[in-house]
């Protein structure tokens, strides 16, 4: 029973509104919509549509969407007191010339629920991140654009799986960097919210007993596979994560990259939102390789 709750706790998708429009940005945009290999229907948005150069955003996991995450209607503990509104690195991003890709992860926002109802921590999201990769590049609009991958928490830990997997994003060179916003796996993340390993582990089972995925999976093996260059950016002083994880997550990545240690509030959540505070340093990354 406790398993179970716990497990919950991390894998139940929560409330993830697309709470915000690119129209109070005064953003042009174009609604899309496009299809996992499974059959996932996934909902988003193209930013500043027509460009040459397109991120590619992931966001993080359960309680967010491709608009971020708002506290609102939120019980017990919340990750921010206010709203951390993804449209802020948006518009950056379009006033510096790009394209943006915005889409909600399976299970989350407007997109489609998938045949596992279960938050994976990137495991069945990969997918999601393959096929917005292949929907950009097929796309007439974009076929001969380059292509960013931002992504954030579960969202990165999603992209850094989909290489080395089938059709995964080791074959497309269109894809020019990468930036990692705190990888995370569920393990490290319970033990890092003070949970008992063995408390950890009990939830665990019960997961993977209902047909979940391994809270300890890790993209090390996947990272090799990486093209392209990374920035890897982390709160330094964020609690609930293994520091020797990220780190170790970093030392694998085999391309040229770049560690960025911020030193910002103790809350996991202040990295979520110092990306649309100061996204400056990260359109200066892909400005480098796009």
């Amino acid at each position: 029973m406790i398993g179970k709750f716990i497990a919950n706790m991390v894998t139940v998708p929560g409330d993830s509104p697309v709470f915000d429009s690119p129209d109070n940005y005064n953003l042009k945009y174009e609604d899309v919509t496009f299809t996992a290999e499974d059959g996932v229907e996934l909902s988003g948005w193209i930013i500043n549509p027509g460009k040459n150069k397109v991120i590619l955003q992931q966001h993080f996991a359960s309680q967010c969407s491709r608009a971020g995450y708002t506290p609102k209607g939120k019980s017990g503990v919340k990750l921010w007191d206010e709203d951390i509104t993804f449209l802020r690195q948006a518009k950056h991003f379009a006033n510096q010339g790009y394209s943006i890709l915005m889409y909600d992860f399976r299970n989350h926002g407007k997109s489609g629920k998938a045949e596992l109802p279960y938050v994976t921590g990137g495991v069945e999201e990969a997918r999601d991140v393959i096929a917005a990769v292949e929907f950009i590049s097929n796309h007439p609009d974009y076929k001969d654009a380059s292509i960013g991958l931002f992504s954030i928490c579960m969202g990165t830990n999603a992209t850094s799986l989909a290489f080395g997997i089938k059709d995964g994003l080791e074959n497309y060179k269109n894809i020019k960097a990468y930036v990692s916003v705190q990888p995370l796996n569920y393990g490290d993340f319970l033990e890092g919210m003070g949970m008992p390993k063995f408390l950890v582990n009990r939830a665990n089972k019960a997961n993977l007993n209902r047909g979940g995925k391994e809270f300890y999976a890790t993209p090390y093996e996947n990272l090799k596979k990486v093209h392209v260059p990374v920035m890897v950016f982390q709160n330094s002083n964020d609690p609930w994560t293994n520091m020797n994880s990220v780190k170790k997550y970093y030392e694998t990545i085999p391309t040229e990259k770049k560690m960025v240690w911020a030193d910002l509030e103790k809350k996991r959540a202040a990295a979520y939102d110092y990306v649309g505070s100061k996204p400056q340093e990260f359109v200066d990354f892909f400005n480098k390789y796009m």
